[in-house]
């Protein structure tokens, strides 16, 4: 747990008590300030558990209406609450009216441990896998590392690591409009597509919130920006023209670079500074399958070298990657059948990205349909050997199946995964993939994807055991 000690003495609004909340408030609690927490949710309030844990320390569990404004030095806000839009939560409101700061609890880390360094990730799609794959890497190589803040640790109840220590920070769009004078040594952008635009207003409001990773860097900081898509393509430019004080690397997944880092059929480059990279072949590695993993490797890659770490210290460490359960992770291979795990893939363009390394599919799709479908990916649809229906999605996507590819509804996960196990080792093709990538959320029959994909790796374990059983619905 880091302590924050800038409010010693001093009274501090937190609102919002989830994970990030609750490591605030401990922080600041351990730090010596006086704590006033709420939360619209009245069971995260009401819940016994503040009164009971910090009986001893200046904590008040009171509406925001009812906290002093005037002693106020500052409010520390959930990401998850509007700042701006689609209008400004009224706790905000208030703290305007008071002229009291609103930040998060990236910023108060960042500020806390000044003599660390800090490599900030952004992106609409890929931020996890690359900011778990930059913590391997780190951790590869002896770096006293910490990983955190969007992906699972909150950022404040991470460890102290001083000088010498690195925090690997994924960073969503709303985490990165509550900086104010947070730094990244590194800050990466890996892509962007249109994405929380309730929120940011419109694509101009989300594009200047990821830019805001880039804020304060100077002469001897790195931006890692990724090219493959329009908008950063623009937004590389636009680092250029305004005479970023910041190292600029661009990196690739889909075209060659004069100078930069970038994936060519598997294969990673380094054209940046004569560098000396071994045969780095990406092709083999089970955790980076896939076009949009090279692009997160080739991030990583670039991160990591601008931390001082070698190449071939970098390469091997990938090699070792496990890479992140729920996302086109390898469960096992039976009898020739890989089975893939990809739950996280909660809408149509998640799930291209695990279409797009395979040629044979037995594909275990459905649940709660997000707005579009799967209509985007019927260039995909050839490399369905057999789709398995389950959940509310069933029908639409029946419909759009129809007449393009073979499919069976299934009702349950548990139905669809014994008999595309069953089909996958009846016909024997190559290269043959069981992959539950759904293109949907997964509420109508699971809490989370988390759950969703657990079963799954539980029905695939039991194939593994006992064999499929035999007539599935």
């Amino acid at each position: 747990m880091i302590t924050i000690s800038e409010y010693s003495g001093q009274a501090v609004g937190v609102f919002g008590l989830g994970k990030a909340g609750e490591a605030t408030i401990a922080s600041l609690l351990a730090g010596g300030a006086r704590v006033f927490a709420w939360d619209d949710n009245q069971s995260a309030v009401g819940s016994g558990q503040w009164a009971e844990k910090y009986a001893d320390r200046p904590l008040s569990t009171v509406h925001y209406d009812n906290w002093p404004w005037a002693e106020i030095k500052a409010l520390i806000l959930s990401p998850g609450v509007p700042l701006t839009h689609p209008a400004p939560h009224p706790v905000v409101v208030m703290a305007k009216q008071h002229n009291c700061p609103v930040i998060g609890d990236v910023e108060l880390l960042c500020r806390a441990q000044r003599h660390a360094k800090f490599i900030g990730i952004t992106g609409t799609n890929g931020k996890s896998t690359t900011t778990t794959l930059i913590g391997h890497i780190l951790q590869f190589a002896g770096i006293k590392t910490e990983v955190g803040g969007n992906l699972g640790t909150a950022a404040l109840a991470l460890n102290p690591l001083g000088e010498g220590g690195v925090y690997v920070i994924e960073t969503s769009s709303y985490q990165l409009d509550l900086l104010a004078t947070a730094r990244f040594d590194v800050a990466l952008l890996l892509n962007i597509t249109p994405d929380h635009l309730d929120r940011h207003g419109d694509m101009a409001g989300y594009i200047a919130a990821k830019m805001h990773i880039f804020d304060r860097q100077t002469a001897g900081d790195v931006a890692v920006i990724a090219v493959d898509d329009e908008y950063t393509q623009k937004v590389s430019s636009w680092q250029l023209a305004v005479g970023s004080q910041a190292k600029l690397v661009e990196v690739s997944a889909h075209r060659k670079l004069q100078s930069g880092v970038f994936v060519l059929d598997g294969l990673l480059h380094d054209h940046t500074a004569n560098c000396q990279l071994p045969t780095a072949n990406l092709s083999g590695i089970t955790a980076l399958t896939g076009r949009h993993n090279w692009q997160n490797a080739a991030a990583a890659y670039a991160a990591t070298r601008a931390i001082g770490i070698t190449p071939d210290v970098i390469y091997a460490a990938m090699k070792t990657f496990g890479g992140l359960r729920h996302r086109l992770q390898q469960v096992t291979e039976i009898s020739g059948v890989r089975f893939i795990n990809d739950s996280k893939a909660t809408n149509a363009d998640a799930t291209q990205n695990a279409l797009a390394p395979y040629d044979t599919i037995y594909w275990i799709l459905g649940g709660k349909a997000k707005a579009g479908g799967i209509e985007t990916l019927e260039a995909f649809f050839p490399k369905i050997a057999h789709a398995f229906l389950i959940g509310a999605a069933t029908e639409d996507f029946a419909k759009t199946l129809e007449g393009k590819v073979a499919y069976s509804k299934c009702g349950t996960l548990e139905n669809a995964t014994q008999k595309a196990a069953e089909m996958a080792f009846a016909e024997k093709k190559k290269g043959a993939v069981v992959l539950l990538s759904p293109a949907c959320a997964s509420f109508d029959q699971f809490k989370s994807f988390e759950h969703r994909g657990d079963v799954f790796c539980e029905l695939v374990e039991q194939i593994s055991t006992t064999g499929v059983r035999k007539n599935a619905v």
